[in-house]
């Protein structure tokens, strides 16, 4: 249900026991075992494919070369049996594999019922806090797709995060039945075999979706886990479970009963293809510029229709020769015209008032009326032909002046008797063709004129949809969005982005009422009855005979009180409800409503409802409308809307186009081949596969390279910064892969820094041994601690992980792990060697933990392999404690001059490559201040280590101290930083280089002179900008300094 769906709901002809799963049918069997063979295959060529992503430890991500008569390692084969703990007591593996990484932990952790929520002893909810996500169901129509993998992505790293911040939280899974979506794909399997649902019948067809639903309830369950999603599957609903199907009965009768549900006679949105009416939200408006060919579901492919044309007609006044002219973009409805309006002030037609015009087709006489409403003089003819039954316009001014609604169409798209003799019994577009042709026989065809214009579409089936008259029942929604404005207004819902809370807001101030009732068999039938009382005629379409019932006793003693003593038969409608009428009862059937359960008590109201911006209006807004009026409360206090996922082209993804990804494909990669023959498990005719095909091999030309699910997840969250589109690269996802297999490394390679004798201090702070690279990393990841959570709460999902991926990547990889080689090897004190030991402890425990909320699978491996803290108990990562800033771990000054060392560091490497000098470095230091003279010949081992080939690193005071033939780069006024270069330059190039450097830092340097001149600076210029200026031009004069001398040093050695 995390997708758009033009979805209906019917009652659960025999709805599967609660809490349990359903029954596997003989054919569910084959398909689970052909599945598990498939898994089975795929999990070897993964296997395969794992092995050469072996990377260097620590280092960076080149392949290493195949070693001549080195065994390949065996296929990984999860021997861990479900619901155990994983055995890690063996050797890490030589390369990151995710499908093994990913193995048995999901099982382990659902076993240990981590994923129930944590109370207090007493039962209570965490002093902490609560934190509540009900999860949006998906559709049981198919698998998840990517779409879905992004939702599971946000929503659990965000209950993790939760968890591990020591709130109770709770994330309930759950799945739709989907009405429209599901009962039109089983429909067209049964196709396949030549079968009908009216072949089967009500009871037997929805036995058959029954079976569709276990098949793919079970296949989604699978997929979800895949994704690491931590559902409390001890909560797992179904929209049309008996709990969940009580809640639907109860609010059906109660909002009919405070007359919020009546029923009516009304303008509908009828979809011919599947034989049903639609909400308005359903419905898609396709735009035309002008006359358009268009194909029609239903209709010979190679048949095409005119559309985004208007055709003009007369028709004849009765009594004379006079004719009046009307225009249409639907010339087959004027078989159902019953007025012709003009405006009252209109002098063209004054003479016309009251009188009739003659129908050429049906024997009708055409009303001519006035109305200033529906009539603009200045536009056509100034005449309008009405079709009440027809059009949602003409229908009001049908209801205005009481004309007659005639209804020419049947449910199945052909005209009935009500359109004549001639056209009875023809599709609806056959007769629009008819029609004008029929006019023209007549003479009374007048013109067709391109028109630009929008045309009704079914978002599910792509059928024209038709405006027809149908009784049905309704929900009258603006009372309901009143209250939900005003709640909204006083804070009590929070909408983000921006965009959807504006978006929010217009749509419930123009909401309309809402249909609730659809033709299908597949959903929750409604608990409404029509009391058929023996030799009375009845109106069916009038509300009065109408008795609604929790219970059929019920049902029978309201009907007994219409019937007075009268015999009587109840007649339960055949309609279904609106698959959105139950999913909107989703945050509190779920915790046991209309019951006053202990869940509904301490769960509900939820706390976030995350989904896609789509379906802000289809879902999101009727739980709000529903939830307040049924429980008072708003149903959660925070709608977070993610993005739509579009291909790597900014294309919808579309089965046809073959861009639609399955997850799993991603997690455990898929060849062409195979992506080819899963599109064949579909319903696509053999022209869209060949389509799709094309498609597949153009995006995926070697297949999908298998991610894991870590790589998938934080991909996605990365993605997610706010905006209202993504578009996916496969190629990011496996980037994200090397992520994973550098942490995989680095911790594999840390691990050998941390000997058997290492045992971690009690806690994390700080002992006081720390160098100043320790103390700078530490630093580094409390800010890393503090922006991932900031950003967190901010929903800011991009910002998060780029906050994680930095400090694992450029800090303590890049940095920290390099430079405390020096500190472990042989020459280092104990003291050294244990503080550093220490505090790689501290930033592995803790990095990991960072990234546990989007990386579960991979955090919980490695993080498991770390020795744990004297009398630490915690048994998996998932529900340790969260890092957040801590002041203990501050060390700004730390920061400063480990960032200055740093810089002189990635300025001696930048000045090596630009004279590329890949050997033998030697580095010196020009310091003119005694402190950060200091400060750097502390440092030369931590510049050794961070600085490539580098042979010697040397402190000086004065130019005096730095040899003749160096490249030479200013870090600050005070700091310069020279490489020697002599023998290895060419130096008539040399000089000419600095000479561009030196003119542009004159003309610099005048600029800001010229600034700082001004009469009044001093005054007008702020303190900080002034600051800034002085900084620049006090590194220009040393720039230029150190540029004058080089060209005289370099212009010497030529000599």
């Amino acid at each position: 249900m995390s997708e758009p769906k033009a979805e209906v709901a019917t009652t659960a002809a025999s709805p599967a026991p609660e809490g349990t799963p359903a029954p596997i049918t003989k054919s569910a069997e084959k398909k689970l075992a052909k599945k598990k063979e498939n898994e089975a295959r795929l999990a070897l060529k993964a296997a395969k494919a794992a092995k050469a992503a072996a990377t260097a430890p620590a280092g960076g991500e080149k392949k290493a070369k195949k070693e001549k008569g080195k065994e390949e390692e065996a296929p990984f084969v999860n021997n861990t049996p479900p619901g155990e703990k994983k055995d890690l007591s063996q050797p890490m593996a030589s390369g990151y594999n995710p499908i093994a990484v990913e193995s048995a932990w999901y099982d382990w952790w659902d076993a240990q019922g981590f994923f129930s929520p944590q109370l207090t002893e007493d039962g209570q909810i965490k002093p902490e806090g609560l934190f509540v996500i009900p999860s949006p169901p998906p559709n049981v129509t198919g698998s998840l797709h990517i779409g879905h993998a992004l939702t599971v992505a946000i929503q659990d790293c965000l209950v993790r995060w939760n968890r591990m911040l020591g709130k109770t939280t709770l994330f309930v899974p759950g799945f739709d039945h989907a009405g429209i979506s599901t009962q039109s794909v089983v429909e067209k399997r049964l196709l396949k075999t030549g079968v009908t649902r009216y072949d089967l019948g009500r009871e037997a067809f929805v036995e058959k979706v029954w079976e569709w639903k276990n098949d793919y309830q079970g296949r989604i369950t699978n997929q979800l886990r895949r994704l690491g999603g931590s559902y409390d599957w001890n909560r797992v609903a179904f929209t049309m479970d008996e709990r969940l199907s009580k809640a639907v009965i109860e609010t059906f009768c109660r909002l009919h009963e405070e007359g919020i549900i009546y029923r009516a006679n009304r303008l509908v949105n009828w979809c011919v293809k599947l034989n049903t009416t639609l909400s308005n939200l359903e419905v898609e408006q396709k735009q035309l510029e002008g006359r358009t060919l268009l194909n029609v579901p239903g209709y010979d492919p190679k048949e095409k229709f005119e559309f985004g044309v208007i055709t003009s007609f007369a028709y004849p006044i009765e009594g004379s020769d006079e004719k009046i002219i009307v225009a249409t973009t639907r010339p087959e409805t004027m078989l159902g015209d019953t007025a012709i309006a003009v405006h009252p002030q209109d002098p063209r037609y004054k003479h016309l008032h009251g009188k009739f015009a003659k129908h050429p087709f049906v024997d009708r006489r055409i009303p001519i009326i006035t109305d200033d409403i529906v009539v603009d003089m200045s536009f056509g003819t100034g005449a309008v032909k009405i079709t009440p039954a027809h059009d949602p316009n003409d229908y009001e001014v049908g209801v205005r002046h009481k004309l007659e609604f005639i209804n020419i169409l049947n449910d199945d798209g052909t005209f009935n008797e009500n359109a004549g003799e001639k056209f009875k019994g023809m599709k609806r577009f056959h007769a629009r063709v008819a029609v004008v042709q029929a006019l023209k026989d007549l003479g009374l065809y007048v013109e067709t004129k391109d028109n630009p214009m929008q045309i009704p579409i079914c978002s599910k089936s792509g059928d024209i949809i038709e405006p027809i008259l149908k009784p049905q029942w309704w929900v009258n929604c603006k009372p309901l969005a009143e209250e939900a404005l005003k709640r909204t207004r006083a804070g009590e819902l929070y909408i983000s982005p921006k965009p959807s809370e504006t978006e929010w807001y217009r749509w419930l101030e123009n909401i309309q009422d809402w249909c609730i009732s659809r033709q299908l068999w597949w959903g929750h039938r409604c608990p409404a009855y029509f009391v058929n009382i023996e030799g009375v005629d009845q109106d069916r379409n009038d509300g009065k005979h109408w008795v609604v019932g929790r219970t059929l006793e019920q049902a029978t003693e309201r009907a007994e009180k219409i019937a007075g003593g009268r015999k009587f038969t109840l007649e339960q409608d055949e309609d279904v409800l609106d698959t959105w009428f139950s999913s909107g009862l989703w945050p509190w059937s779920i915790m046991g409503w209309p019951e006053n359960t202990p869940d509904f008590q301490m769960f509900y109201p939820t706390s976030l409802l995350e989904t896609g911006w789509d379906i802000l209006f289809f879902w999101v807004a009727r739980m709000v409308l529903l939830g307040v009026k049924l429980t008072d409360k708003m149903p959660f206090s925070e709608v977070l809307c993610h993005a739509m996922i579009r291909d790597a082209h900014g294309r919808k993804m579309s089965k046809s186009l073959g861009n639609v990804i399955d997850p799993i494909d991603v997690i455990q990669g898929l060849d062409l081949e195979a992506l080819h023959a899963k599109l064949y498990e579909g319903n696509l005719d053999e022209r869209e596969i060949q389509k799709a095909k094309a498609g597949q091999k153009k995006d995926f030309p070697k297949g999908i390279p298998q991610c894991g699910t870590d790589a998938l997840r934080f991909a996605l969250c990365a993605y997610s910064g706010g905006g209202r589109d993504i578009n996916l690269e496969i190629l990011r996802v496996e980037g994200y892969r090397k992520f994973c297999n550098k942490i995989f490394n680095a911790t594999k390679f840390a691990m050998l820094k941390l000997d058997e004798k290492f045992v971690p201090e009690p806690t994390a702070k700080p002992t006081g041994n720390e160098s100043l690279v320790e103390k700078w990393i530490l630093h580094k990841l409390n800010l890393a601690a503090d922006e991932i959570n900031k950003q967190l709460a901010d929903r800011n999902f991009m910002n998060a992980t780029g906050a994680a991926y930095n400090f694992w990547l450029y800090e303590l990889c890049d940095v920290y792990i390099e430079a405390m080689k020096p500190m472990t090897d042989e020459s280092a004190s104990e003291t050294t060697k244990r503080s550093s030991q220490q505090t790689l402890y501290t930033c592995l425990d803790h990095g990991l933990r960072l990234l546990h909320p989007f990386m579960p699978y991979v955090t919980e491996e490695l993080w498991q392999r770390l020795p744990r803290r004297p009398n630490d108990p915690t048994p998996s990562i998932m529900v340790a404690k969260y890092p957040t800033f801590d002041k203990v771990f501050e060390f700004a000054q730390a920061e400063h001059d480990f960032d200055l060392v740093f810089s002189a560091i990635k300025a001696s490497r930048a000045l090596a490559a630009s004279y590329n000098i890949q050997q033998n470095l030697h580095v010196y230091i020009r310091a003119q201040n005694d402190d950060e003279a200091e400060l750097f010949k502390s440092q030369v081992p931590t510049f050794l280590a961070l600085t490539k080939n580098c042979k010697s690193v040397e402190v000086v005071r004065d130019l005096s101290g730095v040899p003749a033939g160096c490249g030479s780069e200013v870090l600050t006024p005070s700091i310069f930083v020279h490489v020697l270069v002599r023998g290895q330059v060419d130096l008539d190039s040399e000089i000419t280089k600095c000479e561009k450097k030196l003119a542009l830092a004159q003309m610099s340097l005048s600029k800001i002179v010229k600034t700082e001149s001004q009469e009044d600076y001093e005054s007008t210029v702020p303190a900080n900008v002034r600051l800034a200026n002085e900084e620049k031009r006090k590194t220009l004069e040393a720039d230029i300094q150190l540029l004058e001398h080089s060209i005289e040093m370099f212009k010497q050695m030529k000599e």
